[in-house]
């Protein structure tokens, strides 16, 4: 499994607790930012094509440009084993359900904190 994380999240502050909190929690993990829809799925791409392929795309829900249903969408067509969670606090939603329609594997309400989120990774990486 490759050790590369994209997120996609459009709030600046979040992207950077979801980073401290990865290291914190002594991931291995190179950490790329998109900060819109359109621009995680270019940065895909961008690391499909130098052998970086994401082993886990974060995407957020509401984002600017293009919403995270669209770019997981992109993203699931482009490469069908791509493996994206949502990370929202509009787990409960329609747009939650058609994100798990577009291809996500899983969706982490937010509220679970980043002690919830970490142990989701820990789960995914299968870390104890």
């Amino acid at each position: 499994m490759n050790n590369v994380i994209l997120i996609v999240e459009d709030e600046r502050d979040m992207q950077e607790l979801i980073k401290l909190y990865i290291k914190k929690a002594g991931f291995d993990l190179e950490v790329y930012s998109a900060y819109d829809g359109r621009e995680g799925v270019k940065k895909y791409k961008e690391l499909m094509k130098k052998n970086k392929k994401p082993s886990l795309v974060v995407m957020d829900l509401k984002l600017p440009e293009m919403d995270g249903v669209e770019a997981t969408k992109k993203i699931m067509k482009m490469d069908p084993d791509a493996v994206v969670y949502g990370f929202t606090a509009f787990f409960d939603t329609e747009l939650a359900e058609n994100l798990i329609k577009a291809g996500a594997k899983k969706i982490i309400p937010r509220h679970v904190g980043f002690v919830g989120f970490i142990h989701e990774l820990k789960k995914f990486y299968g870390i104890k």
